[in-house]
């Protein structure tokens, strides 16, 4: 069967999986190229996201952020080192835990996180100033319905 001959209801069925399928595919191949933020230099998606769940807390836990991120401490490990050698994070020992080590940003990692926020939020301002209100409302469910779905 063509598309002209199916039911209205499979033909945007039918388009909004081609659509979903073309936003996967640019986000899959924004992951793939590293961006400058600040004087940080090229950060790869998962570093810059990394850099962003540790400033939610101002210092965090290796535990903590492997789950915050969804990896595995080894994966977390890895990555902190990572951001480490560019001196973007740093360790200290936990105060109470000797076994525990808090990673915290930098001076240049929190402008890094800074730089970054600041394209999220320039990218939305744009986004919103082509939608009216009605219609931004709409995203905001269809995004939170979309992670929702992602999560399954």
């Amino acid at each position: 069967m063509n598309r002209k001959n199916m039911e209205p209801s499979n033909r945007n069925i039918d388009m909004g999986s081609r659509h979903l399928g073309r936003l996967f595919m640019q986000f899959k191949q924004l992951e793939r190229h590293p961006r400058v933020f600040g004087d940080a230099g090229p950060l790869t998606p998962s570093e810059i996201h990394t850099i962003d769940a540790i400033s939610c807390e101002g210092g965090i836990l290796m535990s903590e952020l492997a789950t915050r991120l969804s990896v595995t401490k080894g994966a977390v490990s890895q990555i902190v080192k990572k951001l480490e050698s560019k001196r973007l994070v740093q360790r200290t020992p936990h105060h109470e835990d000797s076994r525990a080590v808090i990673i915290s940003l930098s001076e240049k990692g929190l402008m890094a996180f800074h730089a970054h926020r600041e394209l999220h939020q320039n990218f939305y301002k744009e986004l919103s100033d082509q939608l009216d209100g009605n219609e931004i409302e709409i995203f905001e469910k269809c995004i939170q319905k979309l992670t929702e779905l992602l999560k399954k």
